[in-house]
């Protein structure tokens, strides 16, 4: 026989369950307001992913009324700070600033501790960012084409400098190599800043470094920029040849996107996507990533998905045909 307090047990279980479905629900609406949101960058503060990161967080904090907190994540080409996000609670309150480490580490490392394509969830492609051929003030050429018979007559003898084993700065030494027939020696850093320094100092002879990064530099004249490695000239830094004028069907970009973790419910997910879409759309925004040498994009998740298979694709033939290994 059920009592009157058997059924009001079984009303206030009830009850109990029904607040505890909706509430997820109504924690969704209100979101991020009162969250302590971060952005995650897998790599040092002032490389072009922090940089780009940083510019696109802050219109993102200004639009929600909250603050971002940025956390560098640095180490093995992205991988820590990726198996972070990967990990994270998938609340909504973990972004990621994803490079193209994204598409190639699962070539480069024997093991991932962190699914590339099943934990993350794309949100948008902020920006392209050229690489920029800079070389030390010291090394004896102005031109692409002195760069190719300097390193023809000194083969194994120059060095060239990234931000690690598997980033667009490696594999544009890499490419260049493969295509001019020179040979030169990879000297892998934890970001480029660290790499940049010592290129000023004369320690590397040149760098496929990006352009936000590389360009301050060059224009001081700490170092020497020959050209950049799209396949056209980009119209935020017209000025520079491409590297495709001398070694033709050379073309190489950087890119950087936001990407949270696969689990993420989908109304913030949405949230997320459209929020960041308005702010790499802001005028403000866009000039701030031009005056740094890269080119805004934006888009859907649905473009940074097919971006993103069209980068696995074409890397991982190349770095299989390589065989290039991270340490």
């Amino acid at each position: 026989m059920t009592t009157n307090m058997d059924r009001r047990a079984l009303l206030l279980a009830a009850a109990a369950l029904a607040a505890g479905a909706s509430a997820p629900a109504f924690a969704e609406e209100g979101w991020p307001k009162g969250r302590q949101l971060r952005l995650v960058v897998p790599f040092p503060p002032g490389g072009a992913t922090d940089v780009v990161g940083r510019i696109v967080a802050d219109k993102l904090g200004q639009i929600w009324g909250q603050t971002i907190v940025v956390e560098n994540r640095a180490g093995a080409g992205g991988n820590i700070g990726n198996e972070v996000v990967a990990k994270a609670e998938p609340n909504g309150d973990t972004l990621l600033v994803g490079t193209v480490g994204m598409a190639t580490n699962q070539f480069l490392y024997p093991k991932l501790n962190y699914d590339p394509v099943g934990d993350f969830a794309p949100i948008s492609l902020l920006a392209m960012v050229p690489n920029l051929l800079v070389v030390s003030k010291g090394l004896p050429v102005n031109s692409v084409q002195e760069l190719i018979a300097y390193a023809k007559a000194n083969p194994g003898k120059l060095n060239y400098g990234s931000s690690g084993v598997g980033t667009s700065i490696h594999l544009s030494g890499e490419l260049f190599q493969r295509m001019t027939g020179t040979k030169m020696v990879h000297v892998p850093y934890r970001g480029s800043a660290q790499a940049t320094q010592d290129l000023i100092a004369g320690r590397l002879d040149l760098m496929f470094d990006n352009i936000s990064q590389a360009l301050p530099h060059a224009k001081a004249g700490s170092t020497k920029a020959l050209a950049i490695t799209t396949g056209k000239r980009s119209p935020v830094t017209p000025e520079y040849e491409t590297v495709s004028a001398t070694v033709p069907g050379f073309d190489v970009s950087s890119w950087f996107a936001f990407f949270m973790h696969r689990k993420t419910p989908p109304a913030i997910l949405d949230k997320v996507a459209a929020a960041t879409r308005a702010a790499v759309a802001d005028p403000g925004v866009q000039e701030r990533l031009k005056a740094t040498g890269a080119i805004p994009v934006g888009g859907a998740p649905e473009e940074l998905e097919a971006f993103m298979a069209s980068e696995v694709k074409t890397w991982g033939a190349v770095i299989k045909e390589a065989n290039i290994k991270a340490d």
